[in-house]
């Protein structure tokens, strides 16, 4: 019976400790390992954070990316765009790496992306609606209209198509 007691004790102390351990590792690190820290160093603490905090999620996964890239580290941003492209990405997952590399100047990857994914969700007309406006800004309004046509079309009453063209139409950047 004793003995029974005791590795049924056992087990549970290892359950719990891999349990406390586990959420030590989910949690992050917390703001005190960030306050009063050089803001690079803060950051980089952050991002490592929020990269095991993403875990598999693609939307997550590119957020960290996109400030990996555009905050001066293009090359670990790249890989964890790679990484996400590199599985089963969405249409939606190619649309934010484009927009990622529209913020960068980087135009010709952007539309690479944004073609990648309209191929992937030609339905998707929010995704339309944005790459067209997009395209507006960038000096391509016929396509940008010819994309804006198709979103408006396919859901006449979305305010957002419109408030997209009229971002772009005006240079506005575009709102989130």
């Amino acid at each position: 019976m004793k003995a029974r007691f005791a590795i049924s004790l056992a087990a549970g102390c290892l359950v719990l400790g891999t349990g406390i351990g586990w959420a030590a590792k989910v949690a992050g690190p917390g703001i005190e390992a960030l306050r009063s820290q050089p803001p690079k160093e803060a950051a980089a603490k952050a991002l490592a954070a929020a990269e095991t905090l993403a875990g598999k999620g693609s939307w997550e996964l590119i957020s960290v990316g996109r400030v990996h890239y555009l905050g001066g580290d293009k090359a670990h941003g790249q890989a964890i765009f790679d990484r996400v492209t590199g599985g089963s990405p969405e249409g939606s997952d190619w649309q934010r790496i484009g927009e990622v590399y529209a913020a960068a100047g980087e135009n010709t990857r952007a539309e690479e992306c944004f073609q990648k994914m309209m191929a992937m969700s030609p339905k998707d007309d929010t995704g339309q609606s944005e790459v067209g406006a997009w395209y507006i800004r960038n000096g391509q309004r016929e396509k940008g209209e010819e994309l804006l046509g198709r979103a408006i079309s396919r859901n006449p009453t979305d305010v957002w198509h419109y408030v997209r063209a009229a971002e772009a139409y005006l240079g506005v950047p575009e709102g989130r």
